[in-house]
């Protein structure tokens, strides 16, 4: 009986690895190339009926509009032949399409038609095999209408957000680089509603058409991850923002490496959106191309569960490394984020630790925090210059540490506003037992200015060593307050469970 038994489970185990082979392959295998793309090796019709079609009808900011047109300036603006240089791959049905080849010029489109969005049964998954894609006029790959998982209400919005419904879905193939170099849309005017005031030459009201931001975009919520092993990587090359989505994005998975003009991660629906991470690799620079930039924006929540960031604000605007309007918290995994203003961070049961320098740090090199048995837990090289670097790991135990800028010691004084933090992350309770809300960072606050008015171009101005006349340095915009400091500047860092903030941060006087 007992061999029989063991038999059954041996061929039950095989059956199941031929299923797993095949359930691998499954799916419509796009090849891309600039002289010929196949699906499942014919070669792909133009016909619009069928689940998969090109076409050179690539969405994009044309060029020499007048206002009633678009939001669009100049260099948002692209010639018609321009646009037509590019195929667009337009995906049409639910499925699962694997991808991989190159299109110099291209795009895929992913769109399940206007209904799509109110029926489950309209999932796409997206796999990347391998594929290289530059788009000079659009986002490189754009998922239009596909089943939206979650509702943009405001009054119920919050930040648990479940979205393994949603309609749009990556994975990044094991043992893959999928390269994606893209631009973006600015907005353009549904044109039958536009209303014009003649006498001001001006558009009052008209409602968006068109407007992605995102080199990699889509509409609806989406998912990423990775396969088994999750070492496949995703390039994002971005003339303005990185990765975005319209409403939810969570990433579970696979080494994202984002190089963008603006922000690196942004998903845009006002009090609604999450921005979700549980695990996988991303490495976040914001060029600042655009002048401005953080490395993860969300205009609503910003919730980090696992996976390693490492998340770099443009070097020369008042913007942060991570940032959420409705709050951040960080539950697990390791983070590092430098940028030029320090967004709230609203909980979480990760210890963190924001170190606010003196004056502006260049990038480039190397700072070091070392435990009081003299471990190295923590190496940090930004590229970015910056005034706030956020370090988050399991490795911050509470203990006495030392900082180093290279071989240099560094000073700092322990601040106790935390923005309403208490040690293990979480917000104090009123007397009614609900828990405090932070303040909402100052919307109108304006960066500190040069004398004669605007900063020079391409440089922050240095905050100043030392102290204000009424005791408190100058903040960027949505800055967390520097006072309430308590004690001189030491060189030991004492950190404790939950949320620790050191200001001042300078190497040791001589």
């Amino acid at each position: 009986m007992k061999k029989i038994l063991a038999c059954f489970v041996v061929l039950t185990l095989l059956l199941s690895g031929c299923r797993s082979n095949e359930q691998k392959n499954e799916g419509t295998q796009i090849n891309l190339s600039d002289n010929k793309i196949t699906v499942d090796g014919q070669e792909i019709t133009s016909d619009a009926t069928q689940a998969v079609y090109s076409a050179n009808d690539i969405v994009f900011y044309l060029a020499g509009q007048d206002f009633t047109y678009g939001e669009g300036e100049k260099q948002d603006e692209h010639e018609q032949s321009e646009a037509d240089a590019h195929t667009v791959v337009h995906i049409t049905k639910p499925g699962k399409y694997i991808l991989s080849g190159k299109l110099s010029f291209g795009q895929i489109a992913v769109d399940l038609g206007k209904d799509a969005k109110t029926d489950p049964e309209a999932v796409v998954i997206l796999v990347l095999n391998g594929i290289d894609i530059t788009c000079t006029v659009a986002p490189a790959i754009i998922f239009y209408n596909v089943y939206e998982c979650a509702e943009k209400d405001e009054e119920s919005a919050k930040m648990d957000v479940d979205t393994k419904s949603a309609g749009a879905n990556v994975i990044i193939a094991d043992n893959t680089i999928n390269n994606i170099n893209g631009s973006y849309v600015a907005k353009i005017y549904k044109p039958d509603s536009v209303i014009l005031n003649e006498e001001k030459s001006e558009v009052e009201d008209a409602n968006k058409l068109h407007k992605y931001d995102g080199a990699f975009y889509s509409k609806m919520s989406m998912n990423i991850t990775g396969e088994k092993t999750g070492n496949g990587v995703l390039n994002i090359n971005a003339e303005n923002e990185g990765l975005g989505s319209e409403l939810h994005l969570t990433i579970n998975g696979g080494i994202i490496n984002i190089n963008s003009g603006n922000d690196g991660i942004n998903t845009n629906e006002d009090g609604v959106s999450v921005t979700t991470i549980n695990g996988g690799k991303l490495n976040i620079l914001c060029n600042g191309k655009t002048g401005e930039g953080d490395g993860i924006d969300s205009n609503g929540w910003l919730v980090i569960n696992g996976g390693t960031i490492t998340a770099q604000a443009c070097s020369t605007s008042g913007d942060a490394g991570i940032d959420s309007d409705k709050g951040i918290y960080i539950n697990g995994g390791h983070v590092t984020a430098t940028g030029n203003m320090l967004d709230r961070i609203a909980g979480g049961a990760q210890t963190y630790v924001v170190f606010n320098f003196a004056s502006r740090q260049n990038g480039d090199t190397t700072y070091i925090l070392k435990n009081s048995n003299g471990d190295v837990v923590g190496e940090y090289s930004p590229k970015n210059a910056f005034t706030y670097l956020i370090v988050a790991n399991n490795e911050l135990a509470p203990d006495d540490y030392v900082f180093f800028k290279g071989t240099t010691q560094l000073t700092g004084v322990k601040s106790q506003n935390m923005q309403g933090m208490i040690p293990g992350g979480q917000r104090p309770q009123m007397a009614n037992g609900e828990l405090a809300s932070p303040p909402e960072p100052n919307q109108n606050a304006q960066a500190p200015q040069m004398p004669g008015g605007e900063p020079p171009k391409g440089e922050l101005p240095e905050f100043p060593q030392g102290e204000m006349p009424n005791g408190e340095r100058p903040q960027m915009p949505g800055s967390m307050p520097s006072s309430n400091i308590e004690g001189e500047a030491s060189t030991i860092f004492t950190i404790l469970k939950g949320g620790n903030q050191f200001v001042g941060i300078a190497p040791v006087a001589p």
